[in-house]
């Protein structure tokens, strides 16, 4: 047990790196990690299981700073408690070009950072997909090898965005009892009190969204332990409120906005030192206080060199599954299951919507795979993403592959990031391409983390027909195709289909959207061939040397391309059709490579349901584009193509008029 003055000099510890560094850089937020001191060193030095030496532990606890703006409390921990990556250099060089520390905690820059935060509330929706996967985990491994808890850290803006009810009621309903979230209340935002913009009862919210809720004052380090304690022992998870004073020791500042989000001044942090009896200069820690957090570090070991033990004394089965999962490697078996399916195809040749083409790919993917796990937006009939490998996950059975996520795209993309990010399972989902605006913020995430995360998005254009333009994506495609990192993918049959789920599958560093069609479409690859072709991103599906035209399409339209091909050949016209399913493995090929796709055309068309914006790279400024240029109509599908112009006998025409000109 840790004394008091103990534990009020060791969280000062991380109240003056903290404000030190925010003033250092003219730039920051001191007031959360002066008000969450107290919160965090109670966690990490009683309860929390990790270890600096081996940061990457499987079992460890996840700790999540949902409020990412105040990032000095995580980095500030991170040096106290020994991890090698955030020295005090690092946080002397808070918010620098080329160090760790950034702005905002970024997944990938060290040790310790669980997740990329910022975007208010996306961590408390990561954390919801670690405790899936936490307790998906145990259930198959059982909780000799897994077994730990996820921790969040969330401020008063992390529970007003949206987000976080849609993650909150998603835990509640599957009693996901090894989460606890420390909700920071401080009652204070950018522009002032909370009072201003908010009166929600949060305490009621979770509880009515079967939470089980404990308030407390976060400034007492007994009320703190002793709360941490009941929720371990609770059945559901469990929200601590933590009432805080925010820039907690400033005399002025303390308790104001003008904590918030701008360095305390030198004047101020002065004044706090003589007030918390800090006499240390700046990002000078005391030896013995720098000793007990490294002490705290060590907390641990034993408990991980036991899990080690534990792991290696398993049945060797158990073991090399759960260290090939963990590590992200896909079985051995993955790509010869692949093949022979293509195999089937090019025999069947089916006609199919590519969405029921997805379905038929996940039936081979979920067999040889068993560590994907899969979801909808409550639109499983027509996302076609369950398969009979992958029965329900309930909130008392956690054996099932397959998980209701509700009308939470949101909330479902940011637990899929969580789940990527805990490892050991990959996550797919499905939603409509249109409800991709729903969960854009987690996929960016997801692309700037470079986590395997794959949306199968489905009804991708005016093929959907008579929802209507409130559902019939126009731009969508466009807009996903402009986010770095993330693959867009959109195949034009069954075995593009399933190239399309291999290339995603293979992809274990950056996200995956696949845009399927609601309409049927026949088979356009009728040979088999081993090679991936939509590896290459853009393919001449229909070859001509020296062609006069050549016409690029993706997805559905690449039906179209070919009979307006055959048209223009029984004109006399010498034409190429190039299948572009993915711009971006398309921009990833040799510059040689790329030169050929594109050609030496005379006319260069390309055709797509969607905006012309990204296709003057292969078509150029003076290119025939056949899409779409408005938003769409309530129709059936055949007629809206016909109506917009989207048809084989347009692009004939439009090239033959450009040709006879």
């Amino acid at each position: 047990m840790i004394s008091r003055d103990k534990h009020d000099r060791m969280a000062n510890a991380i109240r003056f790196l903290s404000m030190d560094a925010v003033e250092k850089a003219k730039s920051g937020h001191p007031g959360l990690p002066m008000g969450a001191a107290d919160i965090a060193t109670v966690l990490f030095t009683r309860f929390l299981a990790f270890d600096p030496k081996k940061p990457d532990w499987p079992d460890r606890d996840r700790f999540v700073l949902s409020a990412g703006h105040g990032s000095m409390l995580i980095y500030s921990l991170l040096y106290l408690l020994g991890y090698e990556d955030i020295t005090i250099d690092e946080i002397r060089n808070f918010r620098q070009l080329g160090y760790k520390t950034a702005g905002h905690p970024e997944y990938g820059h060290a040790a310790g950072i669980e997740t990329t935060t910022g975007p208010l509330g996306q961590g408390l929706a990561n954390a919801v997909g670690m405790a899936i996967a936490e307790r998906k985990l145990a259930d198959e491994f059982g909780t000799d090898i897994v077994d730990h808890h996820t921790y969040v850290l969330a401020g008063d803006g992390c529970l007003m965005e949206g987000i976080s009810q849609e993650a909150i009621s998603l835990a509640g309903h599957l009693k996901l009892s090894k989460l606890i979230v420390f909700w920071d209340d401080n009652g204070i935002s950018i522009d002032g009190s909370l009072a201003l913009s908010d009166s929600t009862d949060q305490i009621a919210r979770f509880e009515a969204s079967n939470w089980n809720t404990i308030a407390i004052d976060g400034h007492d380090p007994d009320a703190i332990a002793e709360a941490i304690e009941t929720a371990r022992s609770s059945d559901r998870p469990t929200m601590i409120a933590c009432k805080t004073t925010i820039g907690f020791g400033a005399p002025n500042k303390a308790g104001t906005a003008k904590a918030h989000g701008s360095p305390l001044g030198a004047d101020e942090i002065a004044a706090t030192r003589e007030a918390l009896g800090w006499d240390a200069e700046p990002f000078d820690i005391p030896s013995d206080i720098l000793d007990c957090w490294r002490i705290a570090g060590l907390r641990s070991t034993k408990d991980r060199k036991a899990w080690e033990e534990r792991l290696a004394a398993s049945d060797a089965d158990r073991r090399g599954a759960f260290e090939r999962r963990i590590s992200g490697e896909l079985p051995g078996g993955f790509a010869a299951a692949m093949d022979a399916y293509k195999q089937k195809l090019a025999t069947d040749k089916p006609s199919m919507a590519t969405r029921k083409a997805s379905e038929a790919a996940l039936t081979v993917i979920n067999a040889a795979i068993p560590e994907t796990i899969g979801g909808s937006a409550d639109l499983t009939g027509s996302n076609n993403t369950k398969t009979e490998q992958t029965p329900a996950i309930t909130p008392d059975d956690f054996s099932g592959r397959y998980i209701h996520y509700g009308i939470r795209e949101h909330g479902m993309a940011g637990a899929m990031n969580g789940i990527a990010l805990h490892r050991g399972l990959i996550p797919y989902s499905g939603g409509f391409l249109i409800f991709s605006d729903y969960c854009r913020a987690s996929i960016r995430l997801a692309a700037l983390m470079g986590i395997r995360v794959i949306h199968v998005l489905t009804h991708d254009s005016i093929g959907l027909g008579e929802d209507g333009p409130t559902h019939q994506p126009v731009e969508h495609l466009a807009s996903l195709r402009a986010m770095p990192n993330l693959q867009i993918f959109r195949p034009a049959d069954a075995t593009e289909t399933a190239e399309c789920w291999q290339l995603a599958l293979q992809s274990a560093d950056r996200p995956s959207a696949i845009a399927l069609t609601r309409q049927s479409l026949p088979a356009v690859r009728e040979e088999y061939i081993e090679e991936n072709m939509c590896g290459y991103g853009a393919y001449d599906i229909a070859p001509a040397s020296d062609a006069d035209v050549t016409v690029f399409a993706s997805g559905s339209e690449v039906e179209i391309a070919l009979d307006a091909g055959r048209r223009l050949e029984a004109a006399g016209r010498s034409v190429r059709v190039v299948s572009v399913p993915s711009f971006e493995l398309f921009e990833q090929q040799s510059e040689e490579y790329k030169r050929a796709i594109l050609g030496a055309s005379r006319v260069r068309v390309a055709i797509e349901a969607g905006v012309r914006q990204g296709w003057d790279r292969f078509i150029g400024q003076d290119g025939i584009f056949i899409g779409m240029s408005t938003f769409g109509a309530s129709a059936p599908c055949k007629d809206l193509y016909e109506h917009f112009g989207i048809t084989a006998q347009a692009a004939f025409e439009a090239v033959q008029a450009k040709l006879n000109g």
